[in-house]
């Protein structure tokens, strides 16, 4: 028995270390312990640890009946219980060792699959920051594309506008000379009007005055 626990403590021991350096056969060994850990794995090694534990207080409990013998015979251990005390104690230290190195293991192999489990996340997290990286990369792209465009319009509109202020004051231009020429127009008919009335005005006392001659004459 004391040869295979001294297997079993080894056999712990090398696990450790195997945990310990990254190599390949420490990633089948985290999933040969993934696989275990399901199903009816931990009941299995539950079951396993109990009995260890269980043939462990026995050994104690066995130390304990010895030593309370010799005292009872008066302190004195006679050999057979002085190699039987050594034997218990001896597998009482490799069963507690056992113990003790498979809850290290158990919890090495929960610390590195709780690591690789937050890896993976922290990757899963920047690629999904990566791609909304890319997402506004591309929508500050479209942006500027369509700044560039509404400023091409812009100026396209202000030089339309520009065109037709232009042609708005040539028109304001040509208003006010047609005005202007018109009043002279005006003016200019007015005056005619005016030489018109003084004209016959002065064809009526021409001819008044033709009339009276006449008259004179025939009397």
């Amino acid at each position: 028995m004391i040869q295979l626990l001294f297997t079993v403590i080894f056999s712990e021991m090398a696990m450790i270390l195997l945990f310990v350096f990254k190599s390949p056969i420490r990633k089948f060994l985290i999933m040969s312990l993934d696989r275990l850990k399901r199903g009816r794995g931990p009941v299995m090694v539950k079951t396993v640890a109990g009995t260890v534990f269980v043939v462990l207080m026995s050994s104690v409990y066995s130390m304990v009946k010895i030593q309370k013998r010799g005292i009872d015979v008066g302190g004195v251990v006679n050999p057979t219980d002085q190699v039987l005390m050594a034997k218990h104690l001896l597998e009482a230290t490799l069963m507690g060792s056992i113990l003790f190195l498979s809850l290290m293991i158990d919890r090495l192999h929960h610390y590195i699959r709780e690591l690789r489990m937050r890896r993976k996340s922290m990757e899963a997290v920047k690629k999904q920051n990566r791609s909304f990286e890319d997402g506004k990369v591309e929508e500050t792209k479209a942006l500027e594309t369509e700044v560039s465009t509404l400023q091409e319009k812009l100026k396209q509109l202000q030089s339309e506008l520009e065109v037709k202020t232009k042609e708005v004051n040539t028109s304001e231009a040509n208003a006010i000379a047609l005005s202007k020429q018109s009043e002279g127009f005006l003016l200019e008919y007015d005056r005619l009007l005016e030489e018109n009335q003084n004209l016959r005005s002065q064809l009526q006392s021409m001819d008044l005055g033709l009339s009276r001659s006449t008259s004179k004459k025939n009397t």
